[in-house]
């Protein structure tokens, strides 16, 4: 199975007009297409060496978890504003129209950690960005980025080009 696409539903204009939204729900709740897209994450990342994946709320939670576990490391979230609640670092990005942020403990990402970064939508790549950025200033190493979905008409692996970013699915538009 390669061809993730036809798990994946596309829903016109949500969460507003003129968007297409890409939805994983229908992939996670096949088990066939669930192990396959696991495997083929884990496939990407098995040689790198890695200690720690970061996913990124919510839905980069629901395969970093079992990333982490098939490869042996720990799991470490990335959430929004006040959802941690030990000693956070935080990091801004903007949006389309205004600004947002990131979290992290302070204490999930130790000096020398190589990480895998993971979430479920390539997009603009602003929140990858800013996570990326809070796993450095923690003194990690960002070894590699990985995506189910990427958008690349919205030319989110630009504000990446520094990493290593694998995605299994590209939409090259809307459609």
């Amino acid at each position: 199975m390669s061809d993730f696409k036809i798990f994946i539903r596309s829903i016109k204009d949500f969460p507003k007009q003129g968007i297409m939204f890409r939805d994983i729900t229908t992939l996670l709740k096949d088990p066939d297409a669930l192990k396959e897209t696991i495997n083929q994450l884990y496939d990407i990342a098995k040689d790198k060496n890695i200690n720690k994946v970061v996913g990124i709320e919510s839905r980069g939670f629901i395969l970093g978890g079992a990333l982490a576990e098939k490869l042996g490391c720990g799991f470490v979230p990335v959430r929004k504003p006040n959802k941690l609640p030990a000693e956070r670092i935080s990091e801004s990005y903007y949006l389309e129209y205004g600004e947002d942020k990131i979290e992290i403990h302070k204490d999930a990402i130790q000096k020398g950690d190589r990480v895998l970064m993971h979430d479920d939508l390539l997009a603009t790549g602003g929140t990858m960005e800013a996570a990326c950025k809070l796993i450095e200033k923690l003194g990690g190493e960002v070894v590699q980025i990985s995506f189910i979905i990427e958008l690349s008409f919205l030319n989110g692996r630009d504000k990446l080009k520094n990493y290593k970013v694998n995605s299994l699915v590209v939409y090259d538009d809307e459609n």
